[in-house]
C-alpha cells in the first residue's frame, strides 16, 4: 500500500493534488467556523484570549517545523541525485580516456559502448527515468556489454596493469549507475505524508474555530493557500521522475559534446 500511494503521488499531475488538498483544508476551516457558530447560537460565546493566540502560534510553529523537516529531507535527496549526475559523467569520461590504453579492437568496442551508454542516460533523463521499458532494458544491456567487453580485453591484453586500470574505471561506471537508480527510488516515507496531511487539516479546522468572522476569513484562506503551496513544493521535489523540479543533466550533455569531439565517427552513427 505504501509503494502504491507513492507511485500514485508520482503519476498524478501536481495541480489536482493541490486542488484536493486545498478543498480538504477549506472544508475543515469552514467546519471549524460552523462549530464556532453553533457555540455562539447556544449562548456560549467564546472570547478570544491571549492563551488562544498562544495556542494558534504554537500549532503553526509546529506545522512550520514539520514542513521544514520534510522539505529538508526532500532537498537532501534532490542534492544527492544532482551530485550523482556529476559523478556519473566524470566516471564515463574517465573510463573513456582509460579505454584508449587498450589495443584494437577492444579500444574501439569499449569507446562505442561508452558513447552508447551516454546517449542512453540522456534518453532516460528525457523520458523521466522509467524503471522498466525499452529504454531501461537498452541501458542495462549496454552495461552488460561494457562489462563483457572489459572481460574480453582483460583476457587478450598483455599489459595487465592497463586492463586493471580500465576495469576499475568501468566498474565505477556500473556502480554509479546502480547508485543513481537507487537514489531515484528513495522517497519521503508514506507515514510522513499522512502525518502532514492530518496535521494540515487539523490546523485548518482550528483556524476556522478560533478566528472571528469577517475579514479574518480572507486571512484564513490565504494562510491555507500558503500551507498548500508549501506541501506541493515538497511533493514536487520528491518526484524524481515526473516533478517540475529536476536535477540538471548539464554534466551529461557536456560529456556528450566532449565525446563528440573525441569520437566523431561514432557520433556519425548516431546521426544516421
Amino acid at each position: 500500500m505504501h509503494n502504491a500511494f507513492l507511485e500514485w503521488l508520482s503519476r498524478v499531475p501536481i495541480w489536482p493534488i493541490g486542488i484536493v488538498l486545498l478543498a480538504l483544508m477549506t472544508g475543515a476551516f469552514f467546519f471549524g467556523r460552523w462549530i464556532q457558530g453553533r457555540h455562539n447560537r447556544r449562548g456560549s460565546v467564546r472570547k478570544t484570549t491571549a492563551f488562544d493566540g498562544f495556542v494558534i502560534s504554537a500549532v503553526l510553529g509546529l506545522l512550520a517545523l514539520l514542513l521544514g523537516f520534510t522539505f529538508s529531507l526532500a532537498i537532501q535527496r534532490f542534492e544527492e541525485r544532482r551530485e550523482l549526475v556529476i559523478e556519473s559523467a566524470n566516471a564515463i569520461g574517465t573510463a573513456y580516456l582509460r579505454t584508449q590504453l587498450l589495443n584494437s579492437p577492444h579500444r574501439e568496442r569499449l569507446s562505442r559502448l561508452l558513447v552508447d551508454y551516454t546517449h542512453a542516460q540522456i534518453a532516460l533523463a528525457d523520458n523521466d527515468f522509467p524503471v522498466t521499458g525499452p529504454l531501461r532494458q537498452k541501458n542495462d544491456a549496454i552495461l552488460t556489454d561494457i562489462w563483457a567487453a572489459t572481460t574480453a580485453a582483460l583476457g587478450d591484453s598483455k599489459n595487465a596493469a592497463d586492463v586493471v586500470v580500465v576495469s576499475n574505471a568501468m566498474n565505477s561506471v556500473i556502480d554509479i549507475s546502480e547508485e543513481r537508480q537507487h537514489a531515484r527510488s528513495l522517497r519521503i516515507p508514506y507515514e510522513v505524508y499522512l502525518v502532514l496531511l492530518g496535521y494540515l487539516i487539523s490546523v485548518a479546522g482550528l483556524l476556522g474555530y478560533e478566528m472571528d468572522k469577517g475579514h479574518s476569513t480572507f486571512i484564513g484562506c490565504f494562510v491555507l493557500t500558503l500551507m498548500t503551496v508549501s506541501l506541493l513544493l515538497v511533493i514536487d521535489i520528491d518526484r524524481p521522475g515526473s516533478g517540475g523540479i529536476q536535477e540538471s543533466q548539464e554534466p551529461m550533455l557536456e560529456l556528450r559534446d566532449a565525446l563528440n569531439q573525441q569520437a566523431p565517427a561514432i557520433f556519425d552513427r548516431w546521426r544516421k
